[in-house]
């Protein structure tokens, strides 16, 4: 298998952010999520302890196989401008079995328009 892919990307804080995972394996055939979980996690940092974490949003769609990862204005609103690491993993049962993308979020404050 080819996980965990990297994603980067910008965040405004107030918006909504959302992104498809569609893990696949090595021959290139959609990985099979039936009875897999996923978490999205937001840190400040790598490693056993983060400073900061955040849970994201992340469903499993088992019938298509892909994770869809969102982050809402409520967790949002949560982050301070600046660079933020991310993972999202699958679980069976209490187990992480793969971490699928990593990446890093840059959270921009809330755009407002001219006055």
């Amino acid at each position: 298998m080819a996980f965990p892919a990297t994603y980067n990307f910008s965040y405004y804080k107030g918006d909504t952010n959302e992104f498809v995972v569609r893990p696949k394996n090595s021959d290139g055939s959609a990985f099979d999520l039936a009875g897999y979980t996923a978490d999205f996690y937001i840190a400040t940092s790598r490693g056993d302890n983060p400073t900061f974490s955040v849970e994201a949003n992340a469903v499993v769609d088992s019938t298509n196989d892909i994770v869809t990862c969102t982050i809402l204005p409520s967790i949002g609103s949560t982050l301070d401008a600046g660079t933020y690491v991310y993972d999202v993993e699958i679980t069976s049962g209490p187990t992480v079995v793969y971490t699928l993308i990593t990446g890093t979020i840059t959270v921009t404050e809330q755009v407002t328009g001219a006055a």
